[in-house]
């Protein structure tokens, strides 16, 4: 083929455009059938994964645009007020864009709140507030009696009074992770009082910072 035959060949190519690539096939996600050991026992998976000592959240979602409903009814799956749950399991993802993460149990009662309103509130709780963080940790119950918020600047989700910190969030992206789910959250408005320490949990117990 001469060079003219070679320019047409490459014109009569690059007419029919880009050649579409097949995208890589997604892995086999595999579970452990019921009838096979699990790799590893479930009470040495959470005794070991305890010496992880981690900050403590409530993470919290606005009530719904329907306005309020009968008191006592503040939390529960079907509630009228705003929703929250005690969440050990909160991490920073990305700086840009801005994305942190938590995660939840696919039984909570609590998570199909959060999700029906596609935002939340991160509260990350000082020393002090390990009681209001075993209140959040209850289920069925009136979380926020007695309980002093004002509402984050954009979800309107419960801002708890005495947070160190505060992260406002849309959800971004859920993943499944077993009998968890991975919720993305890109953060929207966020700020700390910067006058107490965080609260700790580690091995089970709630800790603090030491001084020095």
């Amino acid at each position: 083929m001469g060079p003219a035959g070679a320019a047409a060949a490459t014109v009569r190519y690059l007419g029919h455009g880009p050649v579409p690539v097949a995208p890589p096939a997604r892995p086999r996600l595999r579970c452990v059938p019921e009838d096979e050991r699990a790799p590893v026992d479930p009470a040495e998976f959470r005794r070991v994964l305890g010496n992880f000592a981690s900050g403590v959240t409530v993470v919290t979602a606005p009530a719904p645009e329907d306005g309020p409903g009968p008191a006592g009814r503040s939390d529960s799956e079907d509630g009228p007020g705003p929703a929250g749950y005690a969440c050990q399991s909160f991490a920073s993802l990305s700086l840009d864009p801005p994305l942190v993460c938590f995660m939840v149990g696919r039984s909570s009662t609590t998570w199909p709140r959060i999700s029906r309103a596609g935002v939340f509130c991160v509260n990350v709780l000082g020393a002090g507030q390990d009681e209001l963080c075993r209140a959040f940790a209850v289920s069925g119950a009136d979380k926020f009696a007695g309980v002093a918020y004002d509402p984050a600047p954009v979800s309107g989700a419960p801002r708890l009074a005495g947070a160190v910190a505060w992260i406002d969030c849309a959800v971004h992206a859920v993943h499944t992770g077993g009998d968890h789910l991975i919720v993305v959250g890109r953060v929207t408005a966020l700020g700390t009082d910067g006058t107490d320490r965080p609260l700790l949990f580690h091995r089970g117990r709630f800790a603090r910072l030491a001084d020095g």
